[in-house]
């Protein structure tokens, strides 16, 4: 008895769970506990984290701006992307992101993400320029 009343209340969640949609925005992130999706580290610093949600709705999270922009699912169709503000406290979605230099990020690719028409910033796809560039050197740089 007790089984078939769980099994009811898994069907019930799941058909509640279907009915809200796939999640549409940055999911929680479990700090110091959860690894990059690209390098492995564990994603420590919320200034620098992002995430990619593909198309088929799974998120994958990131440690680095640069380790999602390295990342070969980040420019697949239907990709959304994901980054968490250099200094404030919210997430941006990518085509609204811009990107400043700047000297220590977890994984060495010196990107932290700011709002899209920031003064010097780099665009998403010079962001992407820059990380090829780096790519080679800022494995274990952390």
């Amino acid at each position: 008895m007790a089984s078939a009343r769980r099994r009811a209340l898994a069907l019930l969640a799941g058909a509640v769970l279907a009915a809200c949609g796939p999640a549409t925005g940055p999911q929680p992130i479990a700090f110091d506990r959860e690894a990059c999706a690209h390098c492995r580290m564990l994603i420590s610093e919320p200034s620098f984290s992002a995430q990619l949600q593909a198309e088929d709705g799974s998120f994958a999270s990131f440690d680095d701006p640069g380790c999602l922009l390295a990342h070969g699912a980040a420019r697949e169709p239907g990709a959304r992307l994901w980054f968490h503000h250099l200094r404030d406290e919210r997430w941006m979605r990518g085509e609204r992101t811009a990107f400043e230099v700047v000297s220590n990020t977890p994984m060495g690719y010196g990107l932290g993400a700011v709002d899209a028409g920031t003064p010097g910033a780099l665009s998403l796809d010079a962001a992407r320029a820059h990380v090829a560039r780096r790519a080679g050197g800022a494995e274990g740089t952390r």
